[in-house]
């Protein structure tokens, strides 16, 4: 969102990839090394984020404005290691790095601390500088768990080039009460469609607490602050009105308005007793079992962990236990209960409920 702002005021965004640098990992705000990623999974993993950017900023080169994406593997995988430890490790000192948070946390607690991610540091310094000789970048943005090494950037392109650069960090995310925003009742928030649908996208936004509610608007969708501010004295059933607003709004920027449609139809059905289910359950998580799944039957816990409406099979089973599972609109009481042929009823689908906002369908291929 900084990035499509400041593309917005007048600045070309330079979107780095690190192809180049998940080679090695990060040990910011880690306790553990990053697993080690083959060139095909980092290159999978490269294009999915390159897809997501897109649908935030303009790329081209029609305008001065306009975006483009790099990544560093491009100049890191052609470095000759004596060369660059003669050009560029007389500018870092272990003193300077050690006194890193994210290392003194990582040392502190024991964890192991590999020479590889030791170097991830300098390799983002020396990225700050390829980036301003190769594009005159001027600002690097980054998370604030990443000061350290945007500094170290900034630094370096100052005594090797001369070059005044700069560094702008955005705080971590929080709830009101205190926890890391990104996070649903099923998993991590993901970007990609095809690891978070546009609906269970829209219900994490709708469920946003009613603190919160009136600074994501602000944060994260492109509505007028004076629309905005309309809404601060809103109280009761009006301040469900601004979740949904923020949720149709942080949805349309990535999945586009188009989706809005079947999300509100889905809800209108399920939870408000509006148009019949069949026809709205476009907007759910689905999976599907075969004829022969089908006949044999297929536990409900594996079920509800393969719609990511429970991250386990424990926490699927405490669902059922709890009530909170449903088949359509009956209770699944048994944990060991089964769906079968028998449970479609003749349709070709079914919808599974988690609480009362979370679903998803399962369908008879």
């Amino acid at each position: 969102m900084i990035l499509r702002h400041l593309q917005q005021s007048g600045h070309r965004p330079i979107v780095l990839i690190g192809g180049g640098t998940s080679k090695v990992g990060d040990p910011t705000g880690k306790d553990e090394s990053r697993v080690m990623l083959t060139d095909d999974i980092i290159k999978q993993n490269t294009d999915g984020i390159s897809k997501v950017f897109q649908k935030f900023l303009t790329f081209g080169d029609a305008t001065p404005t306009d975006a483009i994406m790099v990544n560093n593997d491009d100049w890191l995988s052609s470095i000759s290691y004596l060369e660059f430890l003669r050009d560029y490790g007389q500018h870092f000192t272990i003193n300077r790095m050690l006194s890193f948070e994210s290392v003194k946390q990582r040392l502190a607690r024991e964890a192991p601390f590999s020479f590889l991610e030791f170097n991830y540091m300098i390799l983002q310094a020396y990225d700050f500088l390829e980036l301003n000789r190769r594009y005159d970048a001027k600002l690097q943005l980054g998370g604030s768990d990443q000061w350290g090494n945007m500094i170290s950037g900034c630094e370096l392109g100052r005594r090797v080039d001369g070059a005044q650069l700069y560094a702008l960090t955005a705080p971590l995310i929080t709830t009101s009460d205190g926890k890391k925003m990104g996070k649903t009742a099923g998993g991590a928030v993901w970007l990609n469609a095809d690891k978070l649908s546009e609906y269970d996208y829209w219900q994490f936004w709708r469920n946003t607490s009613d603190e919160d509610v009136i600074r994501f608007l602000k944060l994260f969708t492109e509505l007028p602050l004076e629309e905005i501010e309309t809404m601060e004295g809103w109280k009761g059933a009006d301040i469900n009105k601004a979740k949904i607003v923020l949720a149709d709004e942080a949805t349309t920027l990535l999945h586009g308005r188009d989706c809005l449609k079947s999300i509100h139809d889905t809800i209108d059905s399920m939870f408000k007793g509006g148009k019949s289910a069949a026809a709205s359950t476009e907007g759910l998580n689905r999976i599907f079992v075969s004829e022969d799944e089908a006949s044999e039957g297929v536990k409900f816990i594996d079920l509800f962990v393969k719609l990511e409406l429970a991250n386990s099979k424990k926490e699927a089973r405490r669902l059922i236990q709890g009530g909170g599972a449903k088949l359509g609109e009956e209770k699944i009481a048994d944990e060991n209960a089964v769906l079968n042929k028998d449970s479609f009823g003749g349709a070709n689908e079914v919808t599974l409920r988690a609480g009362k906002k979370r679903a998803g369908v399962v369908e008879l291929q």
